[in-house]
C-alpha cells in the first residue's frame, strides 16, 4: 500500500515538476518581455492595482479551501458516491458564482474610489489604470469558477491534467508577448485584456477536460443543505485566515506603493515572479502529496498519515534549500544577465524573500493536516493575531522611514510564530508526535541549513570574468547543499533508496 502510495506520489510529482519547468522557462521570459515593454512605471502599476483586486480573496479563498477539502475528504470514504460528489460539486460552483459576482460589484464601486483617491497613479495614466482594474476584475472572476474543477483533479490525483493544459497556457502567454512587442496600441492596457483572454481560454479547457473524465463533473441543481452548513462552518474560520494572509501580502504591497511609489511595486513583482517560480517546485511536490495526506485521515490511518507529513516536510525543504541558496549567491549577476534594467531593491528582496519561503515550507504539510482534521478556528485566530500584526508592523517601520527591505524583515520575524502555532496544533487536532517532530524535522532542517548557509556565505571565487565566476559559484553551491542534504538530512534507509534509484536509472 505505501510502496504504490509513493510510486502515485512520485509519478504525479514528475507530470507537476514537467509542468513546473515549462512555465518557469516561459515566465522568465515573458516577464523580461512585459517588464521591457511597459517600463517599470507601468509594470509596477499593473501589480499594484492586481494585487489590490487579489485582495479580494478575503471574500472567496476561504471557500475555496473548504470545496478542495471536502471533494478530497469524500473520496477518502469507503461508502462514496457519484451522486454525493456531484452534490458537492454543484454545490461548489454556485456557490463560487455567487461570490464572484459579490465580489465584482465591490471591485466596480469600492475599488475603481480607492484607485482614483488613494493609490499613488501617474495622473496620465489614471484613464488605463482603470481598464487594468475592470481586466484584473475580469480575470478574478473567471479564475474563481477553475477552482472546483481543479479540485476534482487534484482529488483523483490526476497530475498529468496540469501538465498538458500547462502547454496550452504557456503558448498563449508567449502570442501575448509577441503582442506587446509588436502591437502599436497602449501596451498596459493590452497586457492586461490579454491575461483576461488566456484566463477564459485555460479555464475552458480545465472544464472540458473534468466533464470528458470525471463522471462527478455534472451539474445538478440544488442546494445540499446539511454539506452548505458544514462548508459554511468550515470556511468561517478559513475566512479569518485566508483574509488576514490577503491583507498581509497585497496589504503590503499597497504599503510599499504609498511609502516608497510604483517603482518599489515593480521590484516586489519581480520578486514575486523569481521566487514564485522557485517555491512552486516546491507546491509541485506537495500537491502530489496533499491528497494521500487528506485520505489517510479521513479513513482514520493516522500512522501512515504521520509518516508521510513527516517525510514530505523535510524533503519539501530540502528541495526549496537546494534550488534557494544557489539563487541567494548568485542573485546580483542572474538579475542582469536576465533583465535589461533591474528595478532598485529587487535582489535583496529576492534574498530576504526566500528565507521566508524556506521557514514556510517547513510547515506545509502541516496545514494540509489541520484542513484534513477540519477543527481549524484555534490556528485561524492565531493567524491572524499574526497576520495583521505583520502589517502594523510594516507600516510602523516605512513610517519611520526604514527601507522598503524591512517589510520582508517583518514577515520573517512573524513566520516564527507561524511555524510555532502549527506545530502546536497538529499534537492537539491529529496527535502528531510534536517532540519527534521537533528533532526529526525542525532540527535536522535547521542543521542541514546552517552548513549549507555558511559555506555559500564563505565561498568566493577569485575569477575574474563574471560569468565563469557565476556559474563556478552556483555550481559549487548546489553540489554542496545537495550533497550536505544526503549525508545529514536523509535517514540510512532513504540514503539506501537514493542509491538504488539512481543505480536502476544508470542501468548499474
Amino acid at each position: 500500500m505505501a510502496s504504490e502510495n509513493n510510486k502515485r506520489i512520485a509519478k504525479n510529482t514528475l507530470f507537476l515538476y514537467f509542468r513546473q519547468i515549462l512555465v518557469m522557462a516561459v515566465s522568465l521570459y515573458t516577464v523580461r518581455v512585459v517588464l521591457e515593454a511597459l517600463g517599470e512605471e507601468d509594470y509596477g502599476i499593473y501589480n499594484a492595482v492586481g494585487g489590490f483586486v487579489a485582495m479580494f480573496n478575503i471574500l472567496s479563498g476561504a471557500l475555496s479551501v473548504a470545496i478542495g477539502r471536502f471533494i478530497t475528504y469524500e473520496m477518502g470514504q469507503p461508502d462514496v458516491t457519484v451522486f454525493r460528489l456531484q452534490r458537492i460539486f454543484s454545490s461548489s460552483l454556485l456557490i463560487q458564482i455567487a461570490m464572484g459576482l459579490i465580489i465584482c460589484l465591490l471591485l466596480g464601486t469600492f475599488g475603481v474610489w480607492f484607485v482614483e483617491n488613494k493609490m499613488v497613479i501617474p495622473p496620465a495614466r489614471l484613464d488605463t489604470t482603470l481598464y487594468v482594474l475592470l481586466f484584473s476584475t475580469l480575470s478574478f472572476f473567471i479564475n474563481l469558477l477553475s477552482i472546483p474543477y481543479n479540485a476534482l483533479i487534484i482529488a483523483h490525483e490526476q497530475m498529468k491534467a496540469f501538465a498538458y493544459i500547462s502547454i496550452v497556457e504557456v503558448v498563449l502567454k508567449l502570442v501575448v508577448a509577441y503582442l506587446l512587442i509588436v502591437a502599436p496600441m497602449d501596451k498596459l492596457w493590452l497586457y492586461a485584456l490579454s491575461m483576461v483572454v488566456v484566463s477564459l481560454i485555460v479555464r475552458f479547457v480545465y472544464a472540458l477536460y473534468c466533464k470528458r473524465h470525471f463522471t462527478e463533473c455534472h451539474f445538478v441543481w440544488g442546494f445540499d443543505k446539511r454539506l452548505l452548513s458544514r462548508m459554511f462552518a468550515f470556511s468561517g474560520w478559513a475566512f479569518l485566515g485566508n483574509g488576514s494572509f490577503v491583507l498581509k501580502e497585497h496589504g503590503v504591497n499597497l504599503l510599499l506603493n504609498i511609502f516608497c511609489g510604483p517603482a518599489v511595486n515593480a521590484a516586489r513583482g519581480i520578486t514575486s515572479q523569481v521566487t514564485g517560480a522557485v517555491t512552486l517546485f516546491v507546491s509541485n511536490f506537495m500537491q502530489a502529496v496533499n491528497p494521500q495526506i487528506t485520505k489517510f485521515y479521513s479513513s482514520g490511518n493516522l500512522q501512515e498519515m504521520h509518516r508521510l507529513i513527516f517525510k514530505s516536510s523535510r524533503f519539501s525543504f530540502y528541495l526549496m534549500l537546494i534550488l534557494g541558496i544557489p539563487l541567494m549567491k548568485g542573485i546580483d549577476f542572474a538579475l542582469g544577465l536576465w533583465l535589461v534594467s533591474v528595478p532598485d531593491h529587487t535582489a535583496l528582496f529576492i534574498q530576504l524573500l526566500m528565507v521566508f519561503c524556506l521557514m514556510d515550507s517547513l510547515v506545509q504539510p502541516l496545514m494540509t493536516g489541520l484542513l484534513a482534521e477540519g477543527n481549524i478556528r484555534v490556528y485561524e485566530i492565531a493567524l491572524v493575531v499574526l497576520n495583521v500584526g505583520n502589517v502594523v508592523l510594516s507600516y510602523a517601520a516605512l513610517k519611520c522611514g526604514y527601507a522598503p527591505e524591512s517589510v520582508y524583515v517583518v514577515s520573517i520575524v512573524t513566520e516564527v510564530g507561524i511555524i510555532a502555532a502549527r506545530v502546536w496544533l497538529s499534537g492537539k487536532a491529529y496527535h502528531l508526535p510534536v517532540r519527534r517532530y521537533c528533532t526529526e524535522v525542525l532540527g535536522n532542517a535547521l542543521l542541514v541549513a546552517t552548513v549549507a548557509g555558511v559555506f555559500a556565505w564563505w565561498i568566493h571565487l577569485p575569477i575574474v570574468h563574471a560569468l565563469g565566476r557565476f556559474v563556478t559559484l552556483v555550481v559549487l553551491t548546489l553540489v554542496f547543499t545537495s550533497l550536505t542534504v544526503y549525508a545529514l538530512g536523509m535517514t540510512r534507509n532513504e540514503r539506501i533508496f537514493f542509491q538504488t534509484a539512481v543505480k536502476k536509472r544508470l542501468n548499474i
